[in-house]
């Protein structure tokens, strides 16, 4: 294995341009820092960008997720079904509400939640052999994730949730541009333009564009809109640039006990410029992928993500999946050959059935999502950000290379040797 590469390619590096510095520096000298103006054209040009009607910046997807299942009135007698793979942000904000996220396998291809194995879960609960769901618990809802910003099949989605009776949140934090459409003559349907009730994305440094940390929650529905931006800040009647700018009086009145969720003007001035150039930046992390698919087509050691025609996907992560059984090593020894050649990389991700706290819950390990447990254990996601150098791409294609091969020729030596 080679070790020490004078070339270093990290898993992601941020892409902030010297205008969107210009800004940051801007709104820092205007005195306005928390929330304000900039909030609020942010909040104005997301929905815009997503054709949504209505859109709520907050300081994470979390808190948007959170916000999200509060709105909808998720209580402590009720149950969501959410993918395993995912972060822990889309079933620990269940579980703040007191209800019961039930684990959802996932198709082994793209990572998505399995609307079969959802059914199938359904199934359980209803007739009373779901053992983590006491007697009488309903299943209201589903957060369906569009991992690395592959979008789910959203008429499937519709039509299953349409036909159990549950809401639908998306937990967008990996698709943002991203969109999906029915068959090659369908208009597109952009991720957050009414493809949920509520939709959620992230911001975070290594999201596809950034404010530090930052989230928002869109929505078409004025009324969880409302509630949404109210629970923000404490459940105040009014917000700071309201009580402050001279648009407002200085008295309020709490309306509900709300949390500290709100984007400050400081990192909305950084999303706003990050917003103009989120396309572009889109469009360099395909071609990225693409050169990514063509270089790496004729190994039999890995599998490459999926493309679909029906498909605009954000390209958040470029994930590839090992063929175990072709290498002489696990998905472990590969990301340790890998990032000893300078490549670093990332797993996305343990799934939530196979973290401590969900198996005491659930009382179950690799059975209750077979696809995710065997998943995991193979996939790898490889550096790609805007930004990137040819160089740094040339590396990641000669690193995963390199590794197939070199393992490939051990498994061959050793089987020639035992014939």
């Amino acid at each position: 294995m080679e070790q020490g590469s004078d070339v270093q390619v990290p898993f992601f590096r941020t892409a902030i341009s010297e205008q969107e510095i210009s800004d940051v520096a801007a709104c820092l000298r205007s005195g306005w820092l928390t929330t304000g103006p900039h909030v609020r054209h942010f909040e104005a040009e997301f929905a815009a960008a997503v054709g949504a009607r209505h859109a709520v910046a907050l300081n994470s997807c979390t808190a948007a997720l959170h916000l999200a299942v509060e709105a909808l009135g998720l209580r402590r007698d009720q149950a969501v079904l959410v993918p395993t793979m995912t972060f822990a942000a889309t079933a620990e904000v269940v579980r703040y509400q007191g209800a019961v996220p039930i684990l959802v396998d996932c198709d082994p291809v793209t990572g998505n939640i399995d609307l079969a194995d959802a059914a199938a879960k359904l199934a359980q609960v209803h007739d009373g052999r779901f053992a983590a769901v006491a007697p009488g618990l309903r299943v209201v809802g589903i957060v369906p994730v569009h991992v690395g910003g592959h979008m789910v099949d959203l008429d499937a989605l519709d039509a299953f949730a349409e036909a159990h009776g549950l809401w639908v949140i998306e937990d967008a934090a990996h698709a943002f541009p991203a969109a999906w459409r029915r068959d090659a003559g369908a208009a597109w349907r952009t991720c957050g333009a009414n493809t949920a009730r509520i939709t959620c994305f992230s911001f975070y440094a290594n999201k596809t564009i950034t404010t530090g940390e930052g989230g928002m929650a869109v929505t078409d529905d004025q009324a969880l809109a409302d509630r949404m931006r109210m629970m923000s800040l404490h459940g105040l009647s009014h917000d700071a640039w309201g009580r402050y700018s001279g648009r407002g009086g200085w008295d309020y009145r709490i309306l509900a006990p709300g949390y500290k969720y709100n984007l400050t003007d400081v990192a909305a001035a950084l999303g706003r410029g990050q917003l103009r150039r989120a396309e572009d930046m889109r469009c360099e992390r395909e071609r990225i992928a693409h050169v990514y698919l063509q270089a790496l087509a004729d190994l039999d050691e890995i599998e490459l993500p999926v493309l679909s025609s029906d498909r605009v996907l954000s390209w958040h992560l470029f994930s590839i999946r090992l063929r175990l059984d072709r290498l002489a090593i696990d998905r472990n020894g590969v990301f340790d050959e890998l990032r000893g050649k300078g490549v670093s990389c990332s797993v996305h991700w343990r799934p939530l059935h196979l973290h401590p706290y969900y198996e005491e819950m659930f009382g179950a390990g690799t059975e209750l999502c077979p696809n995710a447990s065997q998943r995991w254990l193979r996939v790898i996601s490889l550096p790609i950000f805007p930004g990137m150098s040819s160089a740094e791409i040339d590396h990641v294609v000669r690193s995963v290379r390199a590794v197939a091969v070199e393992r490939r020729h051990v498994l061959t030596s050793q089987a020639a040797a035992r014939a």
